[in-house]
């Protein structure tokens, strides 16, 4: 496939590497340290040095590009692979390079953005084209939806290609107009979009497999080697060990405060527990709100904000914190800024009111 597209692979490996040379062209105008990374509440939370922001972004690209490239070339099956369906793989990451070294540039040039108006545009559009193209991909190892009842049988791969082609095409409309809806129904009714486009070709899969049981239709699995088997038994546990993973540690985790004696202990999933002494509390001041800045080293999922985060009004600050409360308190502690709340607003309250109990003695 590589050597047979050869103008292709040069022209998408240059357009992935294309926002490497704006960087160059334009190097003395951008700041020493640019935004590479936005969380789930749509505000910037990871910098990176000019450098790597420059080149290093462009050049992991290139490399997943290549990686693709490569592995779908060693899947024989690709042999009698519809064109059309073969096009996805040289564009859609020369594609992503230029949205998202796009919005890089911007920002560090002065020009706000808010990724919650971007991102979902990017993933339904990109959706909706790979839906256009799915019931045209013929059953192979690589690329489409590679289940074991799509794999085993041909009539299910193309029946389940072509309503996944239909449901992702419709999913991706949804997610791009996602734009339009309000700040805090974005992410709920992306995620609930994404998971709905993945998780219904599978089912649909199955209950085509269990009508065919009915009627007798045989799934004979392609022959493979001892080597190939354990392949696939490794690959299939090792991504789904990644998928079960990601989402528990996106949508999971607590934060536990004590006051103990004369010292507030903070308890966090995923991330190293802190005390402190009451006594080295300064100030304590609940807020409803805050500009939490940027994340420089921790964690931050749909549920938790922790570690250490940079603000205008701070400087360099911790946060021990629920991601989608908005509403916190505010301690300086010996001289360095904690910042801490509850699940909700009523829940911090009460742990202000605990802590303001200790410092008051």
């Amino acid at each position: 496939m590589i050597k047979k597209n050869k103008n292709k692979v040069i022209i998408s490996s240059l357009i992935t590497l294309l926002p490497a040379l704006f960087g160059v062209v334009f190097w003395n105008k951008l700041p020493n340290t640019m935004l590479t990374h936005w969380g789930m509440d749509g505000n910037a939370d990871g910098l990176s040095s000019k450098a790597f922001a420059v080149f290093g972004l462009p050049i992991i690209l290139l490399a997943l590009h290549w990686i693709c490239l490569i592995v779908t070339s060693f899947d024989k099956k690709q042999k009698n692979q519809s064109k059309k369906a073969l096009e996805m793989i040289f564009w859609i990451v020369p594609f992503v390079s230029l949205f998202v070294n796009e919005i890089m540039y911007s920002i560090s040039f002065g020009n706000s953005f808010n990724p919650l108006n971007f991102m979902p545009l990017m993933l339904g559009i990109m959706f909706a084209v790979i839906g256009n193209y799915l019931p045209k991909v013929k059953q192979n190892h690589t690329l489409g939806i590679k289940i074991l009842w799509t794999l085993n049988n041909e009539e299910n791969w193309n029946k389940t290609h072509r309503f996944a082609g239909k449901i992702w095409v419709i999913g991706g409309l949804i997610l791009a107009f996602s734009v339009f809806l309000p700040s805090k129904l974005i992410i709920p009714v992306a995620a609930a979009a994404i998971a709905v486009l993945v998780i219904a070709p599978i089912v649909y899969s199955y209950r085509i497999y269990k009508n065919h049981l009915k009627a007798g239709v045989s799934y004979r699995a392609a022959p493979k080697s001892k080597r190939g088997k354990i392949f696939l038994i490794i690959n299939t546990i090792f991504v789904t060990i990644i998928l079960i993973g990601v989402t528990v540690f996106m949508f999971t985790g607590d934060i536990k405060y004590q006051c103990i004696d004369n010292s507030l202990k903070i308890e966090a999933d995923y991330w190293s527990d802190l005390e402190i002494n009451c006594d080295n509390i300064e100030t304590i001041e609940y807020r409803e709100s805050f500009d939490s800045g940027i994340r420089t080293n921790g964690l931050y999922s749909a549920r938790l904000a922790i570690g250490s985060f940079r603000n205008d009004e701070f400087g360099d600050y911790t946060r021990y914190s629920y991601a989608q409360n908005s509403s916190c308190i505010v301690l300086k502690v010996n001289g360095s800024i904690l910042v801490i709340n509850g699940k909700n607003a009523e829940e911090t309250k009460e742990i202000y009111d605990l802590i303001l109990t200790k410092t008051t003695k």
